[in-house]
């Protein structure tokens, strides 16, 4: 069973939407900016199966390994017939990843026994409700409020902006500097990560991306931005958020700031996962999420 696979272009967008707008579920990496932006750091390209799409990426060990076939359920599982004679037919072990909880059901129905799924916490993604985000309400959100008093106090004159043709230039000059400082060269993957974000700026308009930004006067230089996207029809994601460190409480400004501007539609903001860092992990259960989205890898037993 020959199936075939095409590089993720950014004229594929169209097609490749019209297959992940019926995935109803709320991971982050399916969405195309996402895919698209990552694929040159893990080669990742695409396939229509039976009327559905799947993506294949690649192992550590150079192993092919695919996602849940997006598409009707019944296609679905035409599709999955196909995945699995297709792993057959290639003498290797069939390995799928960013699985969510609702896909697995369905393969445990279709094939009752044959697969397991193993999650990862590292790539859970938080997501919490619009409406907290908005007005960090409440007792277990007062320091949040804080940290935004502080840096309203220390900067009376701050302005937010949606990031547009005339002030893009400005966040990327501000992320070249934060990558200095941060001193991404030093590190593989906060490399990679700042590579996505240049690349994300760049092509905001191509991709459909929205993004907004702080300045802390009207005419001074940009310290924060944030770029993001709708999910699905009650659901905003968070992509890439920068700040300077050093200035007190300009990550909570901008978060709040964008999702006040930018995502006020939708009930829920999704701020992807921690990847395992214990900081940002801490950071990220500190703004109380509602509920984290699973995803795991499936093996045949």
């Amino acid at each position: 069973m020959e199936i075939s696979f095409k590089k993720i272009e950014l004229e594929d967008r169209e097609l490749i939407d019209s297959y992940l707008s019926q995935k109803t579920y709320r991971s982050c990496e399916l969405i195309f900016p996402n895919i698209y932006l990552w694929s040159r750091k893990y080669p990742t390209d695409f396939a229509v199966v039976e009327d559905t799409m799947v993506f294949r990426g690649t192992l550590e060990d150079g192993e092919p390994s695919l996602t849940f076939p997006a598409g009707k359920p019944e296609q679905a599982h035409k599709a999955m017939d196909v995945v699995i004679q297709w792993f057959q037919e290639q003498g290797k072990e069939l390995h799928m990843h960013l699985v969510q909880e609702q896909e697995f059901e369905l393969l445990e129905s279709w094939y009752p026994g044959k697969f397991q799924i193993e999650y990862d916490r590292d790539s859970a993604d938080y997501v919490y409700e619009t409406e907290k985000l908005t007005t960090l309400a409440g007792k277990k959100l007062h320091g949040k409020r804080n940290h935004i008093n502080k840096f309203k106090e220390n900067h009376p004159d701050w302005v937010y902006e949606s990031i547009n043709e005339e002030n893009v230039e400005e966040c990327f000059q501000m992320a070249l500097k934060w990558r200095r400082e941060a001193e991404c060269d030093q590190d593989e993957e906060k490399r990679a990560e700042m590579c996505v974000t240049l690349n994300a700026l760049r092509l905001l308009k191509e991709l459909e991306l929205k993004g907004g930004l702080l300045r802390t006067e009207p005419e001074g230089e940009v310290i924060a931005f944030t770029i993001g996207e709708p999910l699905n029809p009650d659901t905003f994601v968070v992509h890439i958020e920068k700040a300077f460190a050093e200035i007190q409480g300009a990550y909570p400004m901008i978060n709040q700031q964008f999702v006040t501007h930018e995502a006020q539609e939708y009930q829920y903001v999704n701020r992807e996962e921690d990847t395992g860092a214990e900081g940002l992990r801490k950071a990220k259960l500190s703004y109380r999420p509602v509920f984290l989205v699973e995803k795991g890898t499936v093996t045949q037993v």
